[in-house]
């Protein structure tokens, strides 16, 4: 017989792995150049780099989070139905909807403090690259 607290501790312990593996995942797509790994001596940079990795990989959870908030809400204010445990799934470290390679632009935004982008339309055709959605 399985104690429920063990089985209830290891649930535990496999989530929590799983959320540092998908950080380390998300850390290794966006550090990319050298498949994901610190090449910089020690005393030549490496601080410098894992620092910026590290900031890097807290703006993107927290766009992540914010838009995820967004379209939750969205989906609410629509009369979709969403359960809890769902919600809860949700994982700003999910990362298939970022471009990590190609060019990259941050001008600064003229939408007002706090405010977000609209929302995607899941119906809306997808842009290629080279069409022009509009300002970003």
């Amino acid at each position: 017989m399985v104690d429920p607290v063990d089985d209830t501790y290891r649930r535990q312990m496999n989530r929590q792995l799983t959320v540092q593996e998908s950080r380390h995942k998300l850390a290794r797509d966006v550090c990319h150049d050298k498949r994901g790994t610190i090449h910089q001596a020690y005393r030549d940079g490496m601080e410098d780099q894992l620092g910026v990795l590290g900031l890097v990989l807290n703006a993107i959870v927290l766009w992540t989070t914010r838009y995820l908030d967004a379209a939750v809400a969205q989906l609410q204010a629509e009369g979709h139905e969403l359960r809890d445990e769902d919600i809860a799934r949700l994982s700003p470290l999910k990362h298939r909807n970022l471009n990590l390679l190609g060019r990259y632009s941050f001008t600064a935004s003229t939408l007002a403090a706090g405010s977000l982008r609209p929302l995607r339309d899941p119906d809306a055709p997808e842009l290629d690259e080279d069409d022009d959605g509009g300002p970003e």
